[in-house]
């Protein structure tokens, strides 16, 4: 694919920002692994199919799907804790950046504001890019919570994490690029108005449409090369 093929690269964002988790760190599978820790404390397996139904979900939410997901709802705030306390101790023990992640995020940096909007809990993400030498080049940490006017950041899903980072850095949604791995993330930016980059093989039928573009990787050309034509500060354009 060249950067003149696809219909997107005839426009560019003015802030971009990034999920965390599965798109700049490589820590999808220190959840797999928490999760069936957790559910092994209590002698019990996730059924078939459980990893990608939880994939990008608030742990929270995935701690109720969890217990849902065995038909032992009693054991919701058992398992949610179970699964923050595991995850916790096996992202501080290895961090691992996505391929492509450190040099995407360091072409970008002072061109453009960047910021990471998250369903991670906030010291997870703080200390995740933070030991990737991440953490200076974001200008604003987004993640579910209570804003200083009381109003709830809600997770994805829900666009409020998108719509946040993309006030905080200065643009309209309509300006910023969000990027994504995950279904979840993808509809929370999309609701948010965001265009959206899809990090991953591209999926069948109607999956496809959660993103403007699909790219294999953070390091794939077609993106290294849209990315690397941005001006600073870029105003952009309407995508024809």
């Amino acid at each position: 694919m060249t950067t003149t093929a696809h219909p997107l690269f005839n426009w560019s964002p003015d802030a971009v920002v990034f999920d965390c988790d599965g798109t700049l760190m490589d820590s999808e599978r220190h959840w797999q692994d928490a999760r069936a820790q957790a559910f092994r404390d209590f002698g019990l397996r996730a059924p078939s199919g459980f990893a990608e139904q939880a994939k990008g979900v608030h742990y929270a939410d995935c701690g109720r799907l969890m217990a849902e997901s065995v038909h032992k709802p009693e054991l919701t705030a058992d398992l949610t804790t179970a699964l923050l306390r595991h995850f916790l101790a096996l992202v501080a023990d290895d961090p691992v950046t996505m391929p492509g992640a450190v040099e995407l995020v360091r072409s970008l940096s002072g061109r453009l504001p960047l910021a990471v909007a998250s369903n991670c809990p906030s010291e997870v993400v703080e200390g995740s890019l933070e030991r990737a030498g991440l953490r200076g080049h974001f200008e604003h940490i987004v993640v579910p919570s209570t804003g200083p006017d009381g109003a709830p950041v809600r997770p994805k899903p829900w666009p409020d994490v998108y719509t946040t980072a993309a006030r905080l850095c200065g643009v309209t949604p309509e300006r910023a690029l969000a990027v994504e791995d995950s279904l979840t993330g993808m509809e929370s930016a999309r609701r948010a108005g965001l265009r959206v980059v899809g990090l991953g093989p591209r999926p069948d039928g109607d999956q496809a449409e959660h993103a403007d573009l699909w790219v294999p990787a953070l390091h794939s050309p077609e993106l290294l090369g849209w990315t690397g034509s941005w001006a600073p500060a870029a105003s952009g354009g309407d995508v024809e």
